[in-house]
């Protein structure tokens, strides 16, 4: 038996106890027979190569594997907050929304997650958008993947190349599903509002398909070229404003819309969530760092009024870093930020 045989029979082996869709699985055995003819070709081993990664591509998606959803409210109550401060509307309607979903399920009812509204954050930058959606994840006991759609230009970043293409690979949701190994993770589809205006029409025109329970069942990726259910999928999206998405698109999600920040909103937020979660991870000890609670509204608006949390969270690991190095120069093992060497300690923007 020839080498290339020995490669083609070795994919044979594969396929044939996988688990994928029996159809999928036949026009992939139907095709390395064809290839198998080919064996003395110069187009053999370009084949061979092209057709070995399309079978380890759709060996590695989860045709059947799915989660358990957790719709428990006391769980989803202390997941929200202790991700979120304050908010109490945005989590009142998210606990509304895994409550109808509970009822439904306890009435027999299949499906539910089918049937449910996509939610779509709305509000500034820094606002929360995409952490209540991964909150939302966590609290459903859920994998969750995120595709960023700023700048995004073209709907084959969602559908995927043709094979025909040299370097062609999956799309976006096809690779999301491979990342969450499950047939229904949450999918946060992230500002759906900041794709370019060029590609706008075609990108919304997928969204629709995304988003329509009725199509999405049989969503055919151009490299896969098989059709994949995501109908258990959870969709969240996210939006900067709502002008710029299609009315389509608009008629299938419902808004949900973050308000700003206030200034003792913030200095909570920085307080109690982000400066102890950014010491842990910065491996100092935690009383490496004392704040006076007289330096938190310079922290809060180190260059004026801003409506998220983005800045102040780059504020504090600013000052994190700061501690972290002169610890490390051996000037202190513990550091006291008061209103009086704030400056030292601040970020230079």
């Amino acid at each position: 038996m020839s080498v290339a045989s020995d490669q083609l029979k070795a994919l044979v082996d594969k396929v044939s106890p996988g688990s994928l869709p029996q159809k999928l699985k036949e026009s992939v055995l139907i095709r390395l027979d064809q290839l198998s003819r080919l064996t003395s070709s110069p187009t053999f081993l370009p084949e061979f190569d092209r057709i070995n990664t399309y079978i380890d591509w759709i060996l590695d998606l989860p045709w059947e594997k799915r989660t358990n959803d957790l719709l428990d409210l006391d769980h989803a109550k202390v997941v929200l907050d202790k991700n979120h401060n304050g908010l109490f509307e945005i989590k009142e309607r998210i606990l509304e929304y895994i409550s109808v979903m509970k009822l439904e399920e306890g009435k027999g009812e299949k499906d539910v997650f089918k049937r449910a509204p996509i939610l779509c954050f709305v509000g500034l930058v820094g606002t929360g958008k995409t952490t209540f959606a991964f909150s939302i994840a966590e609290a459903l006991g859920r994998k969750i993947a995120r595709i960023p759609f700023g700048g995004m230009g073209d709907p084959l970043d969602l559908r995927g190349q043709s094979r025909m293409h040299p370097e062609a690979e999956p799309g976006k949701i096809i690779k999301a599903l491979k990342i969450t190994q499950s047939k229904n993770p949450v999918i946060l589809l992230d500002e759906i509002d900041r794709v370019t205006d060029e590609g706008r029409a075609s990108i919304m025109g997928v969204l629709v398909e995304l988003l329509d329970p009725e199509q999405n069942k049989e969503f055919v990726d151009h490299y896969v070229d098989y059709p994949f259910d995501l109908s258990e999928v959870l969709f969240i999206t996210t939006a900067n404003n709502m002008t710029k998405i299609s009315t389509a698109v608009l008629d299938r999600i419902e808004p949900i819309m973050m308000p700003a920040y206030s200034d003792q909103e913030k200095i909570a937020i920085g307080r109690d969530y982000i400066l102890p979660k950014i010491i842990k991870n910065s491996g100092i000890p935690d009383n490496a760092i004392t704040l006076d609670e007289t330096v938190w509204p310079q922290i809060v608006r180190p260059l004026g009024f801003d409506a998220g949390i983005r800045t102040l969270e780059r504020t504090i690991e600013g000052i994190v870093r700061k501690v972290a190095k002169d610890i490390v120069e051996g000037k202190g093992s513990s550091f006291k930020i008061t209103s009086e060497n704030i400056k030292e300690f601040l970020p230079n923007y």
